[in-house]
């Protein structure tokens, strides 16, 4: 019986395909391409990888315009929840889909069953939040948390940042900066 991951290469198999030349005639990936997914360690340095990663990212899709805004808004997501749940692995989704970029971190954090520990735990991760959330109104976006739909549980912590809401955030604005403070 033949391998179906084997792909018959005149007469021959092998393993793998050979790639194209030039994929897709050198043009780089469109904006609406962008999905972009990476699990990182829950220690302090993540928030850098996060905001590394996410400038590549929008760098490769031509969105570099909204880099500013959406490198804080990840670093703040993956140090939060690095903070409220150390030593786990996160996982940050970056998606760009109807003009908006989605941000998402899973952490290992699950709800608290008691309703003052939901409660306080809840005013923790907003308060760890706040630089976020005003970037995130400041691009027009929205931002929320709540428990994660993923197998072994957690927390979801999201933000969606509208393009032209993240076009130029932290660039002079008719004299002041856009920056939170």
């Amino acid at each position: 019986m033949l391998n179906p991951f084997l792909q018959s290469t005149k007469g021959r198999f092998t393993a793998c395909p050979a790639a194209p030349a030039e994929p897709d005639g050198g043009e780089p990936p469109s904006p609406d391409a962008l999905t972009c997914s990476l699990t990182v360690p829950g220690e302090a340095y993540s928030a850098q990888i996060a905001r590394r990663t996410v400038r590549s990212v929008l760098h490769a899709h031509r969105l570099d315009a909204i880099g500013a805004a959406a490198e804080q808004v990840a670093g703040e997501l993956v140090a939060t929840s690095w903070h409220l749940d150390p030593g786990r692995s996160l996982y940050l989704s970056v998606r760009y889909r109807d003009d908006a970029l989605r941000l998402t971190v899973y952490d290992g954090h699950a709800p608290h069953s008691h309703p003052r520990l939901a409660a306080h735990c809840e005013a923790r991760r907003r308060a760890a939040l706040r630089l976020m959330a005003v970037v995130v109104r400041e691009c027009g976006g929205a931002w929320g948390f709540g428990e994660s739909r993923e197998p072994d549980g957690g927390t979801r912590t999201w933000a969606t940042l509208p393009r032209t809401g993240a076009l130029g955030y932290g660039e002079p604005d008719s004299g002041r900066s856009r920056r939170p403070g």
